[in-house]
């Protein structure tokens, strides 16, 4: 079967090894002439960066680049993108990277043309409206890891430098115009990045899947994404110029993150403040996690899982699945406990506190307290 592919769900997908040379297509479908490529500081000074930036520069579109972008990026990092976007008189974004360089630039896009305080556009009810939707500027989105999916997402996740809580800012046109997912751009991912990445692609899946809310597309989209996690994870994390696996693993990221407009749930509510807390690699603080919310939930989730486990190729039901997960984990060296990543208990409550408000509690199958959340985080630590 040929990993190749011109997708428009959820926006319009360039897919396929070496879709990075269409670029200059894809700005000048967006609309920029002058675009600013914003990516993370581990990522600037890479080959697969300065390549882009030749690419760009040979298109006549500049090399505009910012890289001042935290693992968890900030209000900081914002400030600086936005004043860095207004100095070069740029006319759109290239959000290029991992997570972090992804949710950065799309608000750096959001953000350029607005009048309004960030956290005013956080992702409750409809403040999403009190943005000037006109003054937004356009973003191509090219990920190169294979997990948040933050390239088919119509929000990012910024971290509060004064609080340290991680807030989701929303808005429809924050969804990038074109998307190049190039699995060629992946092949450097070191093993731990390759492991962190793909497992928060599992889990985003495994927490749609869970979730109560009605969507059935998601829920198919949320099944196969695990599925290609399972049988791919594995073949990139021991082979990373492994490209079938590698554009799987692509596909399974952008699935993932579309799967979850059907939901969330205690895995994300309890990362989120863990990372803005003790500044842990998203990814692989969800999957320390995974198994102890898995446990908490099982009454409600074990049917569907029972029906699951037999596509995904394992055995034994919701049991079979409960076990392969951890079993998963370990084959990627994934510490059991937080606290093998520097995570403490003195900030438990502080940490419940900060969960039972994150978005991601109402997509929880079992209704998250104050009480199971203490538990989860005790049996984490």
């Amino acid at each position: 079967m040929s990993l190749v592919g011109n997708w428009s769900y959820p926006t319009a997908m360039k897919f396929g090894p070496g879709r990075i040379k269409e670029l200059p297509e894809a700005c000048a479908a967006a609309g920029m002439k002058k675009p600013l490529l914003v990516t993370d500081k581990g990522l600037a000074g890479l080959p697969i960066t300065a390549a882009t930036l030749d690419i760009m520069e040979a298109a006549g579109l500049g090399r505009g680049l910012f890289s001042e972008v935290d693992p968890n990026p900030s209000e900081i990092n914002l400030d600086a993108g936005v004043a860095a976007y207004k100095a070069g008189g740029h006319d759109g974004v290239i959000a290029f990277g991992g997570g972090s360089g992804l949710d950065l630039g799309k608000m750096v896009a959001f953000m350029a043309g607005q009048t309004r305080p960030i956290w005013d556009f956080e992702d409750v009810g409809d403040w999403w409206t009190r943005a000037d939707a006109d003054a937004i500027a356009p973003i191509v989105a090219v990920p190169t890891t294979a997990g948040t999916g933050s390239e088919v997402g119509r929000a990012s996740v910024i971290t509060n430098s004064q609080t340290h809580v991680k807030k989701i800012i929303f808005h429809p046109k924050v969804l990038p115009s074109v998307v190049i997912c190039d699995p060629e751009l992946t092949v450097g991912m070191p093993k731990f990045i390759t492991a962190g990445t793909g497992l928060d692609a599992f889990a985003h899946c495994v927490e749609a899947f869970s979730s109560p809310h009605y969507h059935p597309m998601s829920q198919g989209i949320a099944l196969e994404g695990m599925r290609l996690v399972i049988d791919n994870l594995p073949r990139a994390y021991a082979d990373g110029t492994d490209i079938d696996a590698r554009a799987n693993m692509m596909s399974a990221a952008a699935m993932g993150a579309t799967a979850f407009q059907k939901g969330l749930g205690a895995i994300h509510a309890m990362s989120h403040p863990i990372g803005a807390v003790f500044n842990t690699h998203h990814g692989t603080t969800n999957a320390v996690c995974m198994p102890a919310v898995l446990d908490l939930n099982e009454p409600v989730i074990r049917d569907r899982f029972d029906r699951a486990a037999g596509y995904l190729g394992l055995d034994g039901g919701y049991d079979g699945f409960r076990a392969f997960v951890q079993e998963f984990n370990d084959s990627f060296e994934i510490p059991r406990k937080l606290s093998d990543m520097g995570v403490t208990s003195e900030r438990i409550d502080d940490l419940v506190a900060m969960a039972l408000v994150d978005p991601s509690c109402g997509g929880n199958p079992v209704e998250l307290t104050a009480v199971n959340l203490k538990a989860l985080f005790e049996a984490c630590i």
